[in-house]
């Protein structure tokens, strides 16, 4: 039996990174087909040379040409390419098995919508594609006859704890509620006097995962797990009243699923993304991941307390526009992402990224999200009024 081909959308990212960790492990079933990244060229070349992939694709064509100089010095044959229409390419082509979605951010939705269009097993990492476009994408996953598996640890853990007919609907199955569980961030516990303070630095310190500076910031204002309740909706087919965020600081139970019957089933594990990766690229089956087995008696006891709205106002706004439906969700991924970058590079404050959320929310029209160039408009029209809003240091 050949290995599977395999393209990995955000090779250079932790979760890009964790993936070929698990493909090395696994030379007999699995093969890195195509690595994409956005700019790391370096990590890039260096990871062309270790997996030696059909295909590696860019940014755009002056970084194509430089890690196409690179890997033929290195005696490399793979095919360098750039741009979005690339990575479209390389998720859909009949040879790829499976797509590992792992680009950060809106970036990530024409490639992965590609490969649900192409009936690709996809490895779902990135939020923005449901939060996005939950409908439109579910509908062609449907159409294509795709089979997309969760790789947010959470969502992979509601995967692993629902019955295997959840698709015929929740309360059909007996599932009350989905228990989403929150590490609440590196400032779980401070003032919120001295959150507006907050340097890029301390915001991207998380207490428990190693992740990207965008993720980290997310988590911080818990936008992370508002953006988590949105892609639930859209996998699981659950209402909101059905999504229950629990803040639970160790991060060893990663969602639990509450049933009628009084029954609570939850995944526990190491928070290492490699076995939810493995999970979701061995799905049925299960592979070991090199994650340290889960020590009980080390971790001693498991805490939960409810999230606090308030010192959490992303949170509340994913909730706000989960009800709203239509775009107001790509409105709010759009505004948050021009936001996170804002504060990043220091012209925004780190309370300032609710605030201009709820303030482009509050501007930008909600239309219908059944068509990606509906979609596409309200991301476009959300960023261009953030950044407006910060050139003019509205809020500063």
């Amino acid at each position: 039996m050949s290995p599977q081909n395999i393209t990995v959308l955000g090779s250079t990212g932790s979760i890009g990174v964790s993936t070929l960790d698990v493909i090395r492990r696994h030379p007999e079933r699995y093969r890195a087909f195509a690595l994409c990244a956005h700019s790391q060229v370096d990590k890039l070349f260096e990871q062309c040379q270790v997996f030696r992939p059909v295909y590696a694709v860019v940014r755009d064509a002056a970084l194509a040409d430089v890690l196409r100089g690179r890997c033929q010095q290195a005696g490399l044959t793979v095919e360098v390419l750039s741009g979005v229409e690339s990575l479209e390419y390389v998720s859909r082509l009949p040879e790829v098995d499976a797509v590992m979605a792992a680009i950060v951010g809106a970036a990530g939705l024409r490639p992965t919508l590609a490969a649900a269009r192409a009936g690709k097993r996809i490895l779902l990492a990135n939020k923005e594609v449901l939060v996005m476009a939950g409908e439109l994408f579910m509908q062609t996953v449907r159409v294509s006859g795709a089979v997309m598996l969760p790789v947010d640890s959470e969502h992979n853990a509601i995967f692993q704890a629902l019955p295997p007919d959840f698709h015929r609907g929740l309360s059909a199955c007996g599932v009350r509620r989905i228990l989403l569980t929150a590490s609440g961030g590196p400032f779980r516990n401070t003032p919120l006097s001295a959150l507006h303070d907050v340097t890029p630095e301390a915001a991207c310190a998380h207490p428990n995962w190693v992740m990207g500076r965008k993720i980290s910031v997310d988590s911080a204002t818990m936008m992370n797990k508002g953006l988590e309740v949105i892609e639930a909706r859209w996998l699981f087919d659950a209402a909101p009243a059905q999504i229950q965020v629990v803040v639970h600081p160790q991060s060893v139970i990663h969602s639990a699923v509450d049933y009628a019957d009084g029954s609570v089933l939850a995944q526990l594990g190491n928070p290492d993304m490699r076995t939810p990766i493995a999970y979701a690229m061995s799905w049925p089956e299960r592979i070991d991941a090199g994650v340290e087995p889960l020590d009980l008696f080390k971790i001693g006891r498991l805490d939960f307390y409810e999230p606090d709205f308030e010192r959490f106002r992303c949170l509340q706004l994913a909730y706000d526009v989960l009800h709203a439906g239509g775009t107001a969700p790509a409105i709010l991924n759009a505004a948050n992402e021009v936001a996170v970058a804002a504060f990043l590079e220091g012209a925004l404050p780190f309370l300032g990224i609710p605030r201009l959320n709820e303030a482009v929310l509050q501007a930008v029209p909600v239309g219908g999200a059944d068509s990606l160039e509906g979609v596409c408009a309200a991301d476009a029209a959300a960023r261009a009024l953030a950044t407006s809003m910060i050139e003019e240091r509205r809020f500063a």
